[in-house]
Formats: C-alpha cells, structure tokens, sequence
C-alpha cells in the first residue's frame, strides 16, 4: 500500500510569513551579488506580478522598486486600473508606458491580422479576436487550435487554425512580451536595479512564457510556488482583494481568454494538484479521487505535462556553445 498522503489541496499549504522571510533574503542577497542596489517589476494588475512586486518591497524597500504599467491595444480595460492600484498601494514609483505605438511600428498587428485572414478572409479592424485549444480531459485526440473572431455586432466565428496560421499568429503577438522586457531592461539599467520576473510553478514548468520576452530575468522569485501558493502569499503580503478575485488571464489577445482554454489542461488549482501528484509519484489511480477525474483523465493530463515540458526544454535552454568558452 502506497505511503503518500491523499492527494488533497492541504499538501500545498504554505507557512507563507515563513517562505516569504526566506525569498526576500533571497532577493537580497543576490541583488547584493551581482552589485545592484533595486529591482523592476513589470505589473499587469494580476496575481503573479502583484505578488512579486509586493516581494521585492518587503526585500528591498520601496524606495529601490521600480514599476512599469505597460498596456497596449489588445490588453483588457481593468488591467490597467489594476496595475495602478497595486503599484499604488506599494507605495513605489511607477512609470506608465503605451506600447501600442512600438508594436504598431514593428508590424506586430499587421502581421498578425495577416495571418488571421490567412483563414478568416473577411477579418477586418476593430473585429476581436482569441485562439483557443480544446480541452484534453475527454480525447486522446491531437489537439488544434481554433482562432475566434468575433464582430463589432458580437457575432462569433470559430476557424480551425492550420499550423502556419497558428504560429504567425504567435510569433506576432511574441513581439508584446519581448517590447515589454526590452523596456524592463531600459529602466533597470537606467537604474542600476535588477529585473525580477513573475512566472509561477506551473507557468515555469509547463513552458507558459515567450523566450526572451516574459521568460527573461535576472531573478524569478515565485518560479518554485504553485499558483494557489501564490494566492496564499498575496493574501498574507496584504495584495488588494479585486487583484486577488481576479481570474488568471492571458491579456494577450482582444478577446477575454481564460488560461486553460489557451494553454493548460484544466484550472490552475487543480493543475496544481496534477503537477504536485506528477512530481510525487502519485498513480493515475491516487490521484483521480483528489482531482475530481477519472484515472483515464488524470493519464491524459499527465501525458499533456509531460508533452509540455517536452516543449518548454527548449525555452530553458541558454544559449548553445560549441565548446566552453
């Protein structure tokens, strides 16, 4: 008989006055290390960055945090009123930057828009638009993404995206994350502070992040915390309650996307769970009665982590030498 626990949400309970000390002498000392004296937060108004952000003051003081509210065209109309209220509450200096104009110039949207009417011909400006995958908990089918339109009248069309479209699609909207970091290295050198970046467990292990855009950092505080840990953490760092009701988005696309409908298998907390029970040699068979799911499910979701981690090999990669350097 197995000696593992029943897989539960309580064994991802966090002593969060405890991991907190301990990641905030963490940021210190290796601010300290490499001789900078701050960090630069980029806030989005979601959880992840909150928290961060929230980190690097009790670490650092608020006085040598730095953040950015970085909106464009695309970005949902409370992120940026979120963004100013924890940016506020913090108590730091922010600076606010539109990079609608940058990614205009670099043809980010017309790229993009010319890879949409690649498969929907008559998608015009000021229609909405979102890609999604479909769920893997009831096929073992191979799963493609769809690409949504919707009309400034609220009609919705869904298309089925061949793999040229799709990754147009992406390596456009891949411009918005490497615009922002290329603008967090500015004011960290600007400062002389540290970039610290905001992936969770899950996103970091599961590759949910853009090379060299939101993947890049000097410091990566919360990469070791499941998303809900993270929840725990904003609660007890005192984040505001309407950044914490706040359902994890992508922000990336003009329509309201949901994260596991663009990217992961099921919601975060019980992704979570799946993770943890993937990591500590649960069976497909221990976890179900956790998760909610049937054994077949739980092997669907395991096979789609490990997919994934197939996947994000190469966004952790550093860059390759032919010999040592």
């Amino acid at each position: 008989m197995s000696a593992r626990p029943p897989l539960t949400a309580s064994l991802l309970k966090l002593d969060a006055a405890r991991e907190a000390d301990r990641i905030c002498d963490w940021i210190r000392a290796t601010a300290h290390d490499v001789k900078r004296r701050g960090a630069v937060v980029a806030f989005s108004g979601g959880i992840d960055s909150s928290v961060v952000g929230s980190l690097c003051v009790r670490a650092l003081g608020k006085e040598n945090v730095a953040g950015l509210l970085m909106p464009e065209e695309d970005s949902s109309p409370e992120t940026l009123g979120l963004s100013t209220s924890i940016v506020e509450h913090l108590g730091i200096s922010y600076r606010l930057e539109n990079l609608t104009p940058i990614l205009a110039a670099v043809g980010c949207y017309r790229r993009r828009d010319e890879a949409i009417r690649s498969v929907v011909p008559d998608y015009q400006p000021g229609w909405k638009h979102k890609i999604v995958l479909p769920g893997v908990l009831d096929t073992d089918s191979y799963r493609v993404y769809s690409i949504v339109v919707q009309t400034p009248e609220g009609q919705t069309r869904k298309e089925r995206l061949p793999v040229g479209a799709y990754l147009a699609i992406v390596a456009a909207t891949n411009f918005k994350q490497r615009t922002r970091k290329m603008m967090e290295y500015h004011e960290a050198d600007r400062l002389n502070y540290v970039v610290a970046g905001t992936p969770n467990r899950l996103e970091y292990d599961q590759g949910f992040f853009v090379k060299l855009g939101d993947g890049s950092a000097d410091l990566k505080p919360i990469a070791h915390l499941y998303k809900t840990q993270v929840y725990q953490m904003a609660e007890f760092l005192g984040v505001p309650a309407e950044i914490r009701r706040r359902p994890p988005t992508t922000d990336t696309y003009s329509l309201p996307q949901s994260q596991e409908e663009f990217y992961f298998s099921l919601p975060y907390d019980r992704m979570d769970l799946c993770l943890f029970a993937r990591d500590n040699g649960y069976s497909a068979e221990e976890a179900a009665s956790g998760l909610g799911l049937t054994a077949e499910q739980v092997e669907r979701v395991y096979r789609d982590i490990e997919g994934k981690r197939r996947f994000a090999r190469y966004l952790h990669l550093e860059p390759q030498l032919l010999e040592p350097a």
